[in-house]
């Protein structure tokens, strides 16, 4: 049994499609998707739909899937470049949404970590799976779209002590936004360039040293200017497939890349 990370898919179902072409599944093998199944791409409707048919697929939630059920809930305004409105208009978006908004905002499993952005180098792998289930059962609630209006706000410093919807917002900076931290763990979720152009002050959340995860390897996406990138302790996925890059995949057993020029 094989086990595939698939970078940010963000609606661009035809590289999706000639990228599976590629990879030599078998029936027992998984699939592992790193968030950001929806936007910006021309088919998020028949992404979502592929993802929850098909029963070898782990998915964690990114930044594009909350807002999707934000525009769904009425709590998040259109955005300029959002292409969502085949998935708005869709008969199904009721059990689309319901799907979505029960999938986890990481995965712990066999030594690794699954997630859309990234974790506070303070937080362990028990941690964070912790601090992920609080967001997960607001989300899985009945109250979920009243739960959604927290997310619009300023983005505060995390501190364990944060409450209510600072708390909300505290957490999700990790989870689906950053991409750098200062060396005391502060994020700066707003920076997406390469690393090399970070603020001063700023590394990549996963170069932090002694992170309280360990030789837990982190698999994330979210970061198309950092690209596919494989290091000690990290598996980065996204190569920028909606900016007309690569959609890539890694067998993460022995790392063996597959990747696709975007068709979109």
């Amino acid at each position: 049994m094989a086990l595939y990370a698939i970078g940010d898919v963000q609606g661009c179902m035809t590289s999706l499609e000639r990228l599976l072409a590629r990879l030599p599944l078998t029936a027992d093998d998984r699939l592992w998707l790193v968030g950001d199944l929806v936007n910006r791409g021309p088919r998020s409707l028949e992404v979502l739909r592929w993802a929850r048919g098909e029963p070898r697929v782990t998915v964690v939630l990114g930044n594009h899937d909350l807002h999707l059920l934000g525009r769904i809930a009425g709590t998040a305004a259109a955005k300029r470049r959002d292409t969502l409105d085949s998935v708005l208009a869709a008969p199904d978006i009721e059990a689309l949404a319901d799907w979505l908004r029960a999938q986890p905002l990481i995965h712990v499993e066999a030594g690794r970590i699954l997630v859309h952005a990234g974790l506070h180098p303070r937080w362990s792998a028990t941690t964070a799976r912790a601090l992920a289930a609080e967001l997960e059962a607001g989300l899985r609630a009945p109250t979920w779209k009243r739960w959604l209006a927290q997310l619009d706000g300023a983005t505060p410093r995390w501190r364990d002590a944060l409450t209510g919807a600072e708390r909300v917002r505290g957490l999700l900076s990790y989870f689906v936004r950053v991409r750098t931290c200062s060396p005391d763990g502060a994020a700066n979720p707003d920076f997406d360039g390469h690393p090399r152009d970070a603020p001063k002050g700023f590394a990549p959340w996963f170069a932090l040293p002694e992170p309280a995860w360990g030789d837990h390897e982190v698999v994330f996406g979210h970061w198309a200017a950092l690209g596919l990138d494989l290091g000690k302790r990290h598996v980065a996925t996204d190569s920028g497939c909606v900016w007309g890059k690569r959609l890539s995949a890694v067998r993460l057993d022995d790392r063996a890349v597959f990747q696709v020029n975007a068709a979109e």
